[in-house]
């Protein structure tokens, strides 16, 4: 399964929650703390993020970024040769 993380620039944050409801694995929600606006903000609530981005397109302020480890490559397997 491929796994990402997501970064949220919580001082630009407003707590919309349009990116809680746009992730598919529900590894998003509301920090209890608040930023300097006065806006609890999104944060990391579970480590099971794909890496999907629709947490990044909906976000209206551009206050999160999403990274995606690499797919694995897969080895080619060895024909051997019969003589």
């Amino acid at each position: 399964m491929i796994h990402g993380s997501v970064i949220v620039a919580k001082e630009v944050c407003k707590g919309c929650e349009l990116c809680i409801q746009a992730c598919p694995q529900e590894s998003l929600g509301l920090s209890n703390q608040i930023n300097h606006n006065g806006y609890r903000f999104a944060v990391l609530i579970k480590d099971n993020c794909t890496g999907c981005i629709n947490c990044a397109l909906v976000c209206p302020d551009a206050a999160i970024t999403v990274y995606r480890q690499p797919k694995p490559v897969k080895q080619p397997t060895k024909v051997l040769e019969s003589a």
